[in-house]
């Protein structure tokens, strides 16, 4: 299980509430501007999460200490967005295949 999170606070807390029931997540990436140091569940760091089971201990997490609107379109652009082209020719095969 993945999840990747753009948000803090209640929507942090319940997603990864969810994933109690799955015996945590296998990476989590959070990315959200909430510091430690003033309580928030917003800044809580993944490893607070990984001691209540949210996350799996062998999991990966990162946290991304960032504006999700500057940070996320930055890191689509360098991972997702890299294989397009690679995407883009195995669609066209599956609709060569399909039309034939």
């Amino acid at each position: 299980d993945i999840y990747f999170l753009l948000s803090g606070g209640l929507i942090k807390h319940h997603t990864c509430n969810a994933n109690l029931m799955r015996n945590g997540a296998d990476f989590s990436v959070f990315i959200n501007t909430g510091q430690e140091f003033d309580g928030s569940d917003s800044g809580a760091r993944p490893d607070e999460a990984i001691s209540w089971g949210k996350i799996k201990i062998t999991a990966k997490p990162v946290k991304v200490y960032s504006d999700a609107t500057i940070s996320f379109p930055l890191i689509v652009s360098q991972t997702f967005a890299k294989n397009v082209e690679e995407w883009k020719k195995s669609v066209e095969d599956c609709i060569c295949w399909i039309e034939n």
